[in-house]
């Protein structure tokens, strides 16, 4: 059975977690020249908010440090981003 073929899993969460895993593939090939990983870093930073609303970070671990600290750093700006001010004094 496919991710086409599960109603359980909808097409964008399986391109978001394909997305990430391609784009996470070359930010960390050493191989990959600088300019292409400026060009995938926002691809993957844009597929965060899927994955986290699937908990793929609450299930699986990124080993390398410097992808999780960019990961870790992005969600929670994004948390801090959305989090409701105060109410003004009336």
């Amino acid at each position: 059975m496919s991710a086409n073929d599960s109603p359980s899993i909808p097409m964008d969460a399986a391109e978001a977690l394909t997305r990430f895993v391609v784009s996470a593939q070359l930010m960390l090939d050493p191989l990959t020249p600088e300019s292409l990983r400026r060009q995938v870093e926002p691809k993957l930073l844009d597929t965060l908010p899927a994955l986290q609303a699937l908990g793929v970070f609450d299930l699986f671990a990124i080993r390398d440090p410097a992808l999780a600290a960019l990961v870790a750093d992005e969600l929670a700006a994004r948390r801090a981003s959305v989090r409701p001010r105060p109410l003004a004094a009336a």
